[in-house]
């Protein structure tokens, strides 16, 4: 039988895992989709060369963002980088619109 203090600390590492797993696959995927995003409209070149191009570094980009949030041992600055960078970023694509 286990005792209720080894549960309880179980149960917070089995859920901190989980909000890791979560910022990883998730926050880091919408921080690449971003931030490919923001580089294909800063790029002076054609829509659908710009998208081709900053596609291409995304891929990479995506597994060092997840490799990252399991290296870091508080999650705390992995949430606060993972989820901060995509508010920016998104602010960034916002305030530049479309382009023409």
């Amino acid at each position: 039988m286990t005792s209720a203090p080894r549960t309880r600390r179980l149960r917070g590492a089995a859920l901190a895992m989980v909000a890791r797993c979560f910022t990883a696959f998730l926050g880091g995927y919408a921080l690449t989709a971003i931030v490919a995003t923001l580089i294909a409209r800063l790029l002076p070149i054609a829509r659908v060369e710009a998208t081709v191009w900053a596609m291409i570094p995304a891929f990479l980009f995506y597994a060092v963002v997840g490799l990252w949030c399991f290296h870091e041992p508080r999650l705390s600055r992995v949430a606060g980088w993972v989820w901060g960078a995509t508010i920016v970023a998104g602010g960034a694509v916002w305030l530049l619109g479309t382009r023409p």
